[in-house]
């Protein structure tokens, strides 16, 4: 079983990035840059996206995680 990314959670709540940036109050860039491994985000911001996307907090904490990790070791 594949471990999710933030991607995956987004793309499992069926919404874009665009969606997902009007929802939450941030811009689609730092959703991209999320995405990307390139931004961790804050745990006010975690907390309002694991409210978007339905999933508990530690989910996004753990998907962040993952993502950052699978950047960093492309690198």
């Amino acid at each position: 079983m594949k471990t999710k990314t933030f991607k995956d959670l987004r793309i499992e709540a069926n919404l874009t990035q665009e969606q997902l940036a009007n929802k939450s109050g941030f811009s689609k860039d730092y959703i991209s840059m999320i995405e990307r491994g390139e931004r961790n985000p804050s745990d006010k911001a975690k907390s309002v996206f694991a409210n978007i996307l339905g999933v508990p907090v530690v989910e996004i904490f753990l998907a962040t995680q993952r993502t950052i990790s699978t950047t960093e070791e492309a690198k």
